[in-house]
């Protein structure tokens, strides 16, 4: 499994056009058959600061993720929400044995 967090500082103005097509992102995300789990999540601490949390069976279900409409469609609007580039990390979902 692949796990990503996609940290997003939203431009205060755009807050509610971001969230509106975020919603529709985020549910065509969850119904892709190679999605484990897609959820967006607000900052507590820093004000319009949001981190997607992504889960994604293999490399192969993220590559077909990022060539869907929908994500696509998401990616040519996401210049105007957003405040600084993206910072994105990548995990490995396996459990670490200690």
């Amino acid at each position: 499994m692949l796990l990503i967090h996609a940290h997003l500082q939203v431009i205060p103005a755009q807050e509610e056009a971001f969230l509106q097509a975020v919603k529709a992102l985020v549910a065509a995300s969850q119904a892709e058959e190679g999605n484990v789990g897609y959820t967006l999540l607000k900052s507590t601490e820093q004000a319009y600061r949001y981190t997607m949390v992504e889960k994604w069976k293999d490399a192969d279900a993220v590559a077909e993720h990022n060539k869907s409409a929908h994500f696509q469609a998401f990616v040519k609007q996401a210049p105007s929400f957003f405040a600084t580039l993206m910072e994105l990390e990548v995990f490995a979902g396996e459990p670490v044995k200690l």
